[in-house]
């Protein structure tokens, strides 16, 4: 399918060192991007960069910490610079923990927004002006089915993932007038180093949840992800697709 191909595109993947970020930038890379994976992993970055090197892929490894705005103003000019501007940004980084909300602490609940909504939204409006001013582009902002629906002991981080969505809807809006799209892909419970750190119990109750009885993969959403990246989509923006076995069909 050659419209499914990103030749002569540069990509940023945030959260590209594991998981879905990795599974995403690692998926552009072989559409033909060239990727740069942005997380604030250094280990898993620059084993990310091997892995890809030892595929013949283009993908390379930016420290970024989406909870420092000025990580986030440095990385941005440095990609402006390196590569004129970015034809593909995809938003993958997430972070959270299942507590109960009474329990939150206030940096909990800031490190919480920064990772999941204030940082990739700064990020987004340092890279969107050039997109527009080139009258293309196509932006992915990965939220989740707690964002849709809500999620048992995840609730700043379903309010956080509830902004991502809104934030989708709204600038897509703004940025089709140059020619940008603005997609949101939700997933549902998938097996990632986040998933990992889930208890056991919630674990087995979110399969028992799910229609098809399994948790999610990683490249299952990074399909999903580089079909809004893709020329596929091109009549496509302010959507939101969820990537959840059926978890959420009724949400």
């Amino acid at each position: 399918m050659s419209d499914m191909r990103l030749d002569g595109k540069t990509a940023v993947v945030t959260g590209g060192a594991s998981g879905i970020g990795k599974a995403t930038a690692l998926e552009m890379a072989r559409a033909g991007a060239r990727v740069i994976v942005a997380d604030v992993n250094e280990e898993g970055g620059a084993a990310a960069q091997r892995e890809a090197e030892g595929m013949g892929l283009k993908l390379e490894y930016m420290k970024l910490d989406l909870t420092d705005p000025q990580s986030i103003d440095r990385f941005s000019a440095q990609v402006l610079e390196r590569c004129g501007r970015v034809d593909v940004l995809a938003n993958v980084a997430g972070w959270g923990k299942v507590q109960p909300f009474v329990e939150n602490t206030p940096e909990f609940w800031e490190r919480v927004l920064a990772v999941n909504l204030t940082g990739p939204v700064r990020l987004t409006q340092k890279l969107l002006p050039k997109m527009m001013e080139a009258r293309a582009g196509k932006i992915v902002n990965v939220s989740s089915d707690a964002g849709r629906v809500g999620s048992l002991g995840e609730t700043m981080y379903s309010a956080a993932k509830g902004g991502m969505i809104a934030f989708t809807k709204s600038l897509a809006r703004e940025a089709a007038r140059g020619g940008v799209n603005v997609n949101c892909v939700c997933p549902g419970p998938t097996d990632t180093p986040l998933m990992q750190a889930v208890p056991e119990k919630f674990r087995e109750a979110f399969v028992k949840a799910i229609p098809f009885r399994r948790i999610g993969k990683p490249q299952e959403v990074a399909d999903a992800i580089l079909f809004f990246a893709s020329a596929r989509s091109d009549y496509v923006t302010g959507q939101v697709l969820s990537v959840s076995g059926g978890l959420t069909l009724a949400g």
